[in-house]
């Protein structure tokens, strides 16, 4: 039994390697992030709600509205984005689930820096960003400052020029209104009147929900799943009356952002703009025009996750 014992010892330490070596390629894998609700509090304080999903290279999910949050993304289409993607939802700041900011600084260059600390907290060397709407601007924003850190990105019905994109919406959402009931528009007044406008006359008369969904069914899930949740509009309303640099064209800055790039843009998504997308020019982008208006997650799942897989399976390793 004596001469037994230093084998069994060596083979313990052999299995204890084994499992160590197994758990690292695990942790690998899943790019070396444990899935949960990680706690987050920026350098200035703010606490943000982020919830980590999935399996695959880590995805930051960036959300739109401006101050949607990341919730109804999430719960209602997040589950074959995990199947190909380790996802990352943050409600960026005075939005959905997350904190205000007392000192109410939601300017782009804060919400940039919340993402890269967010990054820099999770131990990730790079990321890939999922954009979606508004999140387009802060998703170019953060690849521009930090270009090293993106290893792609995904923009869906993606805004990079918010006053083309205001005035898109302003002139489709005008067509919505009743003929014999709506006001005149008069061309030559500022775009915010005008954008604030019909947006406000969509929303009194029941009919905003046509902008951005192709069918009353995907309206009536983002409803019933955000009933009662927390909604935190701080950023909304803060943004809108100081938009700072949330105003400027990132399309110029495109052309020199040279990591993959997927664009999914919808043939009827006047809140983007249908054409917006012709504007971008990164060096290697992919484009797919998909069926349906601004929230392909919904109403176009399908197409919109066979476009994901292929991309993702397409994305070198290591870059």
């Amino acid at each position: 039994m004596k001469t037994l014992r230093p084998h069994f010892a060596f083979l313990l330490r052999g299995l204890g390697s084994l499992l160590f070596t197994l758990l690292l390629l695990q942790n690998a894998t899943a790019g070396g992030l444990t899935n949960g609700t990680p706690a987050f509090q920026t350098s200035d304080g703010v606490k943000l709600f982020v919830k980590v999903a999935g399996q695959g290279q880590p995805c930051l999910f960036v959300h739109g509205g401006p101050g949607a949050g990341s919730q109804a993304v999430e719960v209602l289409a997040g589950a074959p984005l995990e199947k190909q993607l380790q996802m990352i939802y943050l409600d960026q700041r005075g939005s959905g689930r997350s904190a205000s900011d007392p000192q109410k600084n939601y300017s782009l260059e804060r919400q940039v820096q919340d993402m890269e600390e967010l990054r820099q907290q999770l131990h990730l060397e790079k990321w890939t960003l999922m954009a979606h709407s508004f999140g387009g601007i802060l998703a170019v924003a953060y690849a521009q400052k930090y270009p090293g850190r993106v290893h792609s990105l995904i923009l869906v019905n993606s805004i990079l020029n918010l006053p083309a994109s205001m005035e898109s919406t302003t002139a489709y959402g005008y067509t919505l209104l009743p003929a014999a009931t709506r006001p005149p528009l008069d061309a030559a007044a500022p775009l915010p009147q005008r954008y604030f406008m019909v947006t406000g006359l969509l929303q009194r008369q029941g009919l905003y929900n046509q902008l951005q969904y192709a069918s009353d069914s995907s309206a009536a899930r983002v409803s019933r799943t955000m009933k009662g949740q927390p909604a935190n509009h701080d950023f909304a309303a803060s943004m809108f009356q100081n938009p700072g640099s949330y105003l400027l064209d990132y399309t110029p800055a495109t052309a020199s952002l040279a990591m993959p790039v997927l664009v999914l843009t919808g043939q009827q998504d006047y809140v983007t703009g249908p054409e917006h997308y012709k504007s971008f020019q990164f060096p290697k982008q992919q484009v797919v025009v998909l069926p349906g208006k601004h929230v392909p997650f919904l109403d176009n799942p399908q197409e919109l996750n066979q476009a994901v897989q292929r991309f993702v399976r397409q994305l070198p390793r290591k870059s």
